[in-house]
């Protein structure tokens, strides 16, 4: 008999890993939504979304990267954290989050295992999350000051979250195939939002290096040598119309670097409100 766990605020029953169209909060996908279980094919569902909806709605359902589909799946089901064992887990990739006419998109690594595996939502249900949401919310991004659930009435004006990679990787390292597979997603992301897009967030080295190759993709002028990855550092890239559009690093919300004091409230804060400026 399939295990049902009640949703933590809708209360609604939900099995693991939650079907499209089953009734979570904010699902983009239904049962018709088409599915890649090939590169091939992300190149292609990506290549032809007409819009955000729709392409969350692709990424949500993809199944292009067997190892990670496994990983999330045996996640959602038999290797739950003991304090959300009685949730039911998200189990498929992570859809972005945030105002679909946003000017700024913050490109993030990878969902967490317990975090938006778990939720269905980028940066929720982990300590990562919590420090992000915080300064989002003291620097006008967000209207809660924390993210705990998909349902939770928590909003994004002016920005939206992506990832370089859409599923939970074990041991949080997904492989260079992986990440190059799940690229297309992005370059789409990037093309949607480019008529208002004016700067690109990328949380760590790999968001940086994965907007980076994500944008040469798409067809943007990316300056020569690599622009090298820090803490504030930022670049502008030019669309194929001559838009400039300004890459701006930010350490990564982990626990390590949260926890050392690499990256402090007011170091967070200072590059998001910087984003607002030009």
């Amino acid at each position: 008999m399939e295990r049902l766990d009640p949703h933590p605020v809708t209360g609604a029953l939900l099995p693991s890993p939650v079907p499209p169209g089953a009734g979570w909060p904010g699902d983009p996908a239904g049962p018709d939504t088409p599915v890649a279980t090939t590169a091939a094919r992300v190149r292609r569902l990506a290549a032809t979304a007409p819009d955000v909806a729709e392409l969350q709605a692709r990424v949500s359902v993809c199944r292009a990267c067997p190892r990670l589909v496994r990983w999330r799946e045996d996640v959602a089901t038999t290797g739950r954290r003991a304090s959300f064992a009685d949730q039911p887990y998200w189990g498929r990739p992570g859809p972005s989050f945030g105002d679909p006419d946003a000017e700024v998109l913050l490109v993030g690594l990878a969902p967490a295992a317990n975090g938006t595996n778990r939720t269905g939502r980028m940066f929720t249900g982990d300590s990562s999350g919590d420090f992000l949401w915080a300064g989002l919310h003291r620097t006008g991004f967000a209207a809660l000051p924390t993210s705990v659930a998909a349902g939770d009435g928590q909003v994004l004006t002016g920005m939206r979250i992506v990832a370089a990679v859409r599923c939970a990787p074990p041991k949080n390292e997904p492989t260079p195939t992986e990440k190059e597979t799940c690229r297309s997603w992005l370059v789409r992301d990037l093309e949607l939002a480019t008529p208002r897009l004016r700067a690109v967030l990328c949380l760590g080295a790999i968001g940086w290096d994965a907007a980076l190759a994500a944008a040469t993709s798409a067809g943007w002028d990316v300056p020569r040598p690599k622009p090298r990855f820090g803490h504030a550092a930022e670049v502008v890239l030019t669309t194929p119309d001559g838009r400039g559009i300004r890459l701006v690093g930010c350490y990564h919300v982990s626990p390590h670097n949260t926890f050392t004091k690499r990256l402090t409230p007011a170091m967070l804060d200072e590059v998001l409100l910087s984003l607002r400026a030009g």
